[in-house]
């Protein structure tokens, strides 16, 4: 059962890329018989980006008088240091086995189980198309990088997390913000999520921050308030959405067009309901396949997404405006992961007219 069995619509996520395969054993069994994994994950909060003598690398102008030279007059080409003072350790996934732990495996645990620099998680490696939430992806950590290096924007704010899945940004987001609403779909994968909300309490409640977990399906009209059912909306916690919430977010949530389509209806139903102007941000991986329609490399679901965001911005309904902009991707990276050329940050602001 450590073997991940691939199919023609399996998914595999980028957590599993950096793991031998020698090393895949399961935690455990979610209730759909998928292996699930428990990573930690190590905050870096001590990358300056200054070389291992101190100093910050400093950049030539490309001005010619300004050019530097060896003594035979050749460029003397600045390169990078080969050793920063930024500690980039092998942060892989901590691999639980079935059996019971050894007693130093335990004693190891306890001691990072409240360390303020590691997030522990529960997911899974691969899966089918429709349980992707299930797995960590790099547009999870762009955006946690972005919360972390914003932190005093967020700070005591009432901010929705959009398709949550594992929970690790609205885990991050709530260090710093007094209120998180982290949604999404899915007895299964809101059950993951609230686990891992509890594996990392340490990290919010000293800040007295709360985390809820709420299921906010896109294609149904309004929150589910049913209170037969586990992650149900109260009557307060939807009145508080819409009185408090300034901050929007999701990770890496655009992969299918309708999904997609109905982000963008929920987005704006949301921010035409909410008492003050709404910020959203959203993470993005362009990911370039080769399609048979196409007999060429394309990214539909990226270009969908572009679409959506261009329609937004065009809109003239007379209730709603809308602003699109890209953020740049130079704030500092709390995370080890590969922050790719093709990940993006995009910026939505709402104002009522």
């Amino acid at each position: 059962m450590d073997q991940v069995t691939f199919r023609s619509d399996t998914v595999l996520s980028d957590v599993h890329l950096l793991l031998p395969n020698a090393c895949h054993l399961m935690k455990r069994l979610n209730s759909v018989g998928q292996p699930v994994f428990t990573s930690k994950f190590r905050i870096l909060r001590d990358c300056d980006g200054k070389d291992s003598s101190g100093e910050s690398p400093v950049r030539e102008s490309t001005d010619a008088s300004n050019v530097p030279l060896d003594e035979d007059g050749d460029l003397d080409v600045v390169r990078r240091p080969r050793h920063t003072s930024c500690k980039w350790d092998a942060v892989c996934p901590i691999i639980l086995s079935q059996s019971a732990a050894t007693h130093s495996d335990e004693e190891e645990d306890s001691e990072e189980d409240g360390a303020p620099d590691i997030i522990k998680i529960e997911h899974t490696m691969a899966t089918p198309l429709e349980d992707v939430g299930k797995q960590i992806w790099r547009g999870a950590f762009l955006l946690a990088d972005f919360i972390l290096a914003q932190a005093s924007m967020f700070k005591g704010a009432t901010v929705l997390e959009l398709g949550a899945g594992t929970g690790l940004t609205s885990i991050v987001m709530a260090m710093v913000a007094k209120t998180v609403y982290c949604t999404d779909v899915g007895d299964d994968l809101l059950s993951m999520c609230q686990r891992n909300v509890c594996l990392n309490k340490q990290h919010f409640e000293p800040q007295e921050s709360e985390i809820k977990v709420r299921q906010l399906d896109w294609l149904a009209d309004d929150f589910c308030t049913d209170a037969d059912l586990e992650f149900c909306w109260t009557d307060a916690e939807v009145a508080d959405v819409h009185d408090n919430t300034t901050f929007v977010f999701a990770a890496d949530v655009c992969y299918d067009d309708d999904l997609t389509d109905a982000l963008f209806r929920t987005l704006y139903r949301l921010a035409s309901n909410m008492r003050h102007s709404c910020t959203t941000y959203i993470s993005i991986e362009k990911r370039l396949n080769f399609t048979l329609r196409h007999m060429d490399i394309s990214c539909e679901a990226y270009d969908h997404f572009r679409h959506c965001l261009d329609q937004l911005q065009q809109m003239k309904d007379g209730k709603m405006n809308f602003t699109v902009e890209p953020v740049k991707s130079s704030f500092p990276q709390f995370f080890q992961y590969e922050r790719v050329e093709h990940l993006e940050l995009w910026k939505v602001m709402a104002e009522r007219l």
